[in-house]
């Protein structure tokens, strides 16, 4: 369906929905990249404010891409919820942001809210939404997940504790987990990327944080980020699993080219439950996403980053993960240029995430050849805090030495809870404040434990 609009004395028109969406997204250098974006900010707010008055029962029957050609397409429709729809079926993309700003629609109404929502829905009105919006709306959005402790409660902000090593040294791991660990962080997950995905480094990986997080009775959970299929083979094997991971994305074929399908996410999610691994829940996915993967492995239709980003939590949402995060900054300044677009989009991802019910963070994190700095990102990670993120990433010195990028750091982590009045998961709090490391306001203590700790993971690498 084509759509015009009249703004004085200039017509414009757009061929149908996908181009009307991507023309309505806030500027960024991906969507240039693939030919996409408005030519100029009057054609951005043109296409806006159709988008604005478009009945959100549209975006049902105009589907992105071909339901034939692509099982998230299939899943997005297959999967909608008509009755938690029928309470804003009525409205349009306008009145749909009308209707989330309202102080009536509390977090209740929102949790009922979920399913009914595509992602094109939440991607089409968080494109009308100022940064504002997307704080106050997102603020209202809770979603609580469970493993060995308990993420996403009012009041808290949780922390992956990410101790990449280049060589994956099982010392330099461990070095990097006892400072976050006497720093508070670790309770979403204490998660390693490794350097090389092969079974006996991977396996050795999980041997470590399993021994430590057994030892010392910590509330939290491990895992090593290997393709999903490594980790399913050492589930098979034995291996000591609680969450898999696995980066998606919003279309069949960039799942494809990731080397998965929705198939192998729920061979590998029944897997990991079967070891019942879990204390207090049963949450066993962590999902990694971004914008701009679609348009990097030449999978996303012509479709805007953002939106495709979006319809990747369609897939995240089908397996009830523990963590979502989206990398927000990683890719690089191709896809988003500067801090300015890092930023719009990571409140945008965070929005979306919660809108559809999910248990989002956000690493905030920028490559070092984009238009970005430190002070970009201390923006981004207060305006996520005030946003109701559920967790962040803590890097030892904000530098991961692995993956060659900047993220944020344990430090980061504590600036945000003490000026916001956050907490750690409560499981996590409650061992912090028994072992010493934390006192009674939530701040490090004399670091008493770190010889004794630094002693026995030495001990426990060899």
């Amino acid at each position: 369906m084509e759509y015009r609009i009249r703004i004085q004395n200039r017509h414009y028109q757009f061929a149908d929905l996908k181009s009307l969406l991507a023309k309505a997204s806030p500027l960024r250098s991906g969507d240039i990249l693939a030919g996409i974006a408005a030519a100029s900010y009057e054609e951005r707010v043109a296409a806006q404010m159709i988008l604005s008055d478009l009945p959100l029962t549209l975006f049902l029957q105009e589907l992105l891409i071909p339901y034939e050609e692509d099982e998230v397409t299939r899943l997005i429709v297959d999967s909608h919820d008509l009755v938690a729809f029928s309470p804003i079926s009525s409205l349009s993309v306008g009145e749909f942001r009308e209707f989330l700003l309202n102080e009536k629609t509390d977090s209740e109404v929102l949790r009922k809210l979920a399913f009914g929502i595509t992602p094109e829905m939440a991607a089409a009105v968080s494109k009308i939404c100022s940064i504002q919006d997307l704080i106050s709306i997102a603020k209202k959005c809770r979603v609580v997940t469970k493993f060995r402790n308990t993420i996403g409660l009012p009041g808290r902000l949780s922390v992956r504790l990410q101790p990449n090593h280049p060589t994956d040294d099982l010392k330099g791991i461990s070095a990097g987990i006892l400072d976050g660990l006497l720093l508070g962080s670790g309770d979403a997950v204490i998660g390693i990327n490794p350097a090389t995905d092969n079974l006996p480094s991977v396996h050795s990986l999980l041997n470590l944080l399993d021994a430590l997080i057994q030892k010392y009775e910590i509330p939290t959970q491990s895992c090593v980020l290997s393709h999903i299929t490594t980790t399913l083979e050492l589930i098979r094997r034995g291996a000591p699993v609680d969450l898999v991971f696995q980066s998606i994305g919003g279309s069949q074929k960039l799942n494809e080219s990731f080397g998965i399908d929705l198939k192998l996410i729920e061979e590998a999610r029944d897997a990991a439950l079967s070891l019942k691994r879990g204390t207090v829940g049963e949450n066993v996915m962590y999902f990694e996403t971004g914008q701009g993967a679609g348009l990097s492995a030449d999978a996303h239709y012509d479709v805007d980053q953002q939106t495709l980003e979006a319809r990747a939590y369609a897939v995240a949402r089908k397996f009830s993960p523990f963590l979502v995060n989206t990398v927000v900054g990683f890719i690089g300044p191709e896809y988003l240029y500067n801090g300015k677009q890092i930023l719009r989009a990571g409140m945008e991802d965070h929005f979306c995430g919660k809108l559809l019910g999910l248990p989002m963070g956000v690493d905030v994190c920028y490559t070092n050849h984009a238009e970005a700095d430190g002070d970009d990102m201390d923006t981004l990670l207060t305006l996520l805090g005030v946003a109701g993120c559920n967790y962040i990433m803590g890097v030892p010195g904000a530098d991961d030495v692995m993956l060659s990028y900047q993220s944020t750091s344990f430090h980061d982590a504590l600036y945000l809870r003490q000026v916001l009045g956050l907490k750690p998961a409560p499981e996590f709090e409650e061992w912090l404040l028994q072992k010493g490391i934390l006192d009674s306001n939530l701040i490090p203590l004399d670091q008493k434990l770190q010889t004794g700790l630094l002693s026995d993971l030495e001990t426990l690498v060899g």
